[in-house]
């Protein structure tokens, strides 16, 4: 009988096969690590077995780095949003949308179903609507004042939260929804943080956001689908107590983006 790794691995390397019209390359790595190209795919996957703890890079290849557990717990999300990445499937073009403020509810159920690190509803929240539908969510955090820099009356916001209706790709999205914030609140700048697991470079920087500074990897112990994030040594001895037939696991940490507004 196959092992869960190889029924899930299968089952989503069939599901992206069906989607290309080139062929799939499947590198079974070792028991623990396979290695996903070819297809219409304009990056290599990595998709790592519960044993492997930290990534495996290669400096000269787009990385997308996923772990069995996410697979298992997000595996509709993290299909559709590699088939959106490679395929550019329904695209939208942000001009032809409507910007419009969206309630707590109804962005908890959006970031829920679209965004891979679940819901987080923030202070503020903006929307675009394509024909009364809503297709990309942005959530900023409240102003923060920066003493030290200073300057009198400069607030920080953070963007807390981005993404767009799994399946789409709305070009110019994040551009609007920005522009309609800082018409709003006039922020002095806008920071956020970007998963280097899925992205070793940001695209926030094509719309004048900075790199500020590299956040090393998170830690996680995992038991089943459930993930907890690991802040000390007590809390990690304390969980491998709890837990005892959890793992660890390290993700490839973030990026630090800043977009100063002029």
């Amino acid at each position: 009988m196959t092992d869960p790794y190889h029924q899930i691995l299968a089952s989503f390397c069939d599901i992206l096969q069906k989607n290309f019209d080139s062929e799939l390359v499947i590198s079974q790595k070792s028991p623990s690590f396979t290695k996903i190209t070819g297809g219409d795919l304009p990056f290599v996957i990595h998709l790592y077995r519960s044993n492997i703890t930290k990534r495996i890079c290669d400096q000269n290849e787009k990385i997308v780095h996923i772990d069995e557990d996410m697979l298992h717990s997000k595996y509709d999300i993290i299909v559709k949003r590699i088939l959106a990445l490679a395929l550019h499937q329904k695209k939208a073009y942000a001009r032809k949308t409507v910007v419009a403020r969206v309630d707590k509810k109804n962005t908890i159920a959006f970031l829920e179903e679209n965004h891979l690190q679940g819901a987080m509803p923030g202070k503020y929240r903006y929307g675009l609507f394509l024909d009364g539908e809503l297709i990309s969510l942005a959530v900023f955090s409240g102003g923060r004042k920066m003493p030290e820099l200073q300057i009198e009356n400069y607030r920080s916001f953070e963007l807390i939260r981005f993404c767009n209706k799994l399946g789409y790709n709305v070009v110019g999205g994040i551009s609007k929804l920005i522009k309609a914030f800082v018409t709003d609140f006039e922020p002095q700048d806008i920071m956020t943080y970007t998963d280097k697991d899925w992205s070793q470079e940001s695209t926030l920087e094509k719309i004048g956001f900075v790199k500020k500074s590299e956040l090393d990897p998170l830690k996680f112990w995992v038991n089943g689908t459930s993930r907890i994030l690991i802040r000390d040594n007590e809390q990690y001895q304390n969980l491998q107590k709890e837990f005892p037939n959890g793992y660890l696991k390290e993700n490839l940490g973030s990026l630090k983006m800043i977009l100063f507004i002029k």
